[in-house]
């Protein structure tokens, strides 16, 4: 019988073993890009948007459709 001893230090893994052996190590990870929007002011016909201050994109009743179209700054 083959011993095996591992070791897990900071995302590092030692395998000691006397003989040849193929070893697989899979870790769970984000799956895709990473992004945050704070959506619980939404309304019908929000516009996402950046805001720095937060350094968050946004969906709020503040900029719509409606603020862009009717009365927005340009």
């Amino acid at each position: 019988m083959t011993s095996v001893n591992i070791t897990t230090t900071k995302n590092t893994v030692t395998v000691n073993e006397g003989e040849s052996t193929v070893v697989t190590i899979a870790t769970q990870g984000p799956q895709g890009a990473s992004f945050d929007l704070e959506d619980t002011n939404k309304i019908d016909g929000s516009v996402i948007y950046y805001d720095q201050t937060s350094a968050t994109f946004k969906a709020d009743a503040t900029t719509t459709k409606l603020t862009l179209v009717d009365g927005g700054n340009f």
